[in-house]
């Protein structure tokens, strides 16, 4: 069965074209494979492409991307369909490249501690064949164990580690890339340092699949940790559990996790997995989920001696020390279910705030306060040791954000406060379809202006991931 779609970007005889270059087994039309690829995790979007590709390698990219590119073919790249910002949505038809078939680790190099890895592997089994070699890659999304690397270079992933040890950024050497007119190319080297010409490398990581489609990634690693430490601490104030996140850092310490879950969404998810390790009482308003990790089991123990007597400044409940791994998992199985538990339980509007550390008590403050002027609930979790929160929206009767006013007035009132803090209205989920609108809050027209011409050199005939992060020209 054959889906009939609204848009009209593909010709049989185009279509013939893509057949030879992957083989009809590798071309898809039908209407379940193009529903299932109609929408990613952004809420409750939906917008079918008219194609469905799914190449092998970076060849055969480069002759998708010619065909497309002379017939201006619209082309959305996707890596696992995980992303919160509708970057993998074919929203205006045309053809999506799947990287599910990239889906090899190239090489693992001990001596020089890197890897070279195809877009399509999986996060977390990528850390796990490192890992098995004492080697370790931090950047671990909640949804590491879906989500593909290569969507995390497009969106500059971080994660619970990122307050530690950073985001994507800093652990990418090299790319190969496949330009929108088919070209091949390598963006760097495979060293530590390089001060040669202007860092293409960079600029394609966070780019959210618009400048270029990435075929190969060269990760640098750095030694495994011998132990961490994991312990939850409860407060009985939203406020006061913000406070005493920048309090950590000033007191000297640098957890390699130091996350915040909001009762409301601790709640959520206990009864949705079936958990009753964390303890919920009504007198509780948030907890801090707090890991260490070093080589040194006697220095991490006392150091987490002192962030617990640290915290009893505040007005906190008992302290949960996990003892082993079962119980380390069990929490972060909890912490890392949150945004698909409380998404199913209405609250599908997520925004990806940042601001500086020390503005997270005032953030959290607003954001209540706009939600009961504006009508709507939120919850709030997220890597509150790097500034970065996620904020959960349900409003009755409005399952999205896209292209809805009163929502739109909402969210831009809502990230007008976030650059009034210093912040910036995406810390690790992208711009891509639905944050588009907020743009110019963040940036003047000459900035808008530069990234457009930047977009227009890499793809003169703007076919890749078109209407992302800017609208379609």
């Amino acid at each position: 069965m054959e889906i009939i779609s609204s848009k009209e970007n593909i010709a049989v005889e185009d279509l013939a074209l893509l057949k030879k270059i992957v083989g009809e087994q590798n071309i898809f039309i039908d209407a379940e494979t193009v529903l299932h690829y109609a929408h990613d995790e952004t809420e409750h979007l939906h917008f079918p492409p008219e194609v469905v590709v799914k190449p092998r390698t970076a060849e055969e990219i480069s002759a998708i991307m010619k065909v497309c590119n002379a017939k201006k073919i619209p082309v959305t790249p996707r890596g696992g369909g995980t992303g919160l910002s509708g970057g993998a949505l074919p929203h205006l038809g045309g053809l999506l490249i799947s990287t599910e078939r990239m889906n090899s680790i190239l090489d693992i190099d001990e001596k020089n501690c890197q890897v070279t890895t195809e877009p399509g592997v999986i996060t977390e089994i990528l850390q796990n064949a490192v890992k098995e070699k004492g080697l370790f890659y931090p950047p671990d999304p909640s949804s590491r164990g879906s989500c593909f690397i290569g969507g995390n270079i497009a969106e500059n992933s971080g994660g619970p580690k990122a307050v530690k040890y950073g985001v994507v950024k800093d652990y990418v050497l090299n790319l190969q890339i496949v330009l929108p007119t088919g070209e091949i190319m390598w963006t760097g080297a495979n060293v530590l340092k390089n001060a040669t010409g202007y860092n293409l490398t960079q600029l394609i990581i966070g780019s959210e699949g618009t400048l270029a489609f990435v075929t190969k990634i060269v990760l640098r690693l750095i030694p495994l940790p011998k132990y961490d430490l994991l312990m939850l601490v409860p407060f009985r104030s939203l406020q006061q559990a913000a406070q005493a996140v920048n309090a950590i850092f000033l007191a000297g310490f640098t957890p390699s996790a130091l996350e915040l879950m909001e009762i409301d969404a601790l709640k959520i998810t206990s009864e949705f997995i079936g958990t009753s390790i964390v303890p919920v009482t009504d007198d509780i308003a948030a907890h801090l989920i707090i890991e260490l990790d070093g080589n040194h089991l006697e220095i991490l123990t006392t150091e987490m001696e002192t962030i617990a007597q640290l915290l009893t400044n505040y007005d906190i409940g008992d302290i949960f020390f996990a003892d082993d791994a079962q119980q380390k998992n069990e929490l972060w199985k909890m912490r890392r279910r949150v945004a698909e538990v409380v998404k199913a339980a209405g609250y599908t509007i997520e925004e990806d705030t940042v601001v500086p550390r020390a503005f997270l008590p005032e953030l959290i403050l607003r954001i209540k306060e706009l939600g009961r002027k504006n009508n709507f609930d939120v919850v709030c979790y997220g890597h509150a040791g790097d500034g970065n929160l996620h904020i959960r929206i349900k409003k009755n009767g409005t399952a999205n954000s896209f292209e809805d006013k009163e929502m739109t007035e909402s969210l831009r009132a809502l990230f007008t406060i976030v650059h009034e803090l210093g912040g910036t209205i995406s810390g690790e989920h992208g711009v891509g379809l639905i944050q588009k609108g907020f743009m110019n809050i963040m940036f003047n027209e000459k900035q808008l202006q530069l990234m457009r011409e930047i977009k227009k050199v890499f793809d003169p005939n703007n076919i890749l991931n078109v209407g992302k992060i800017f609208d379609a020209q």
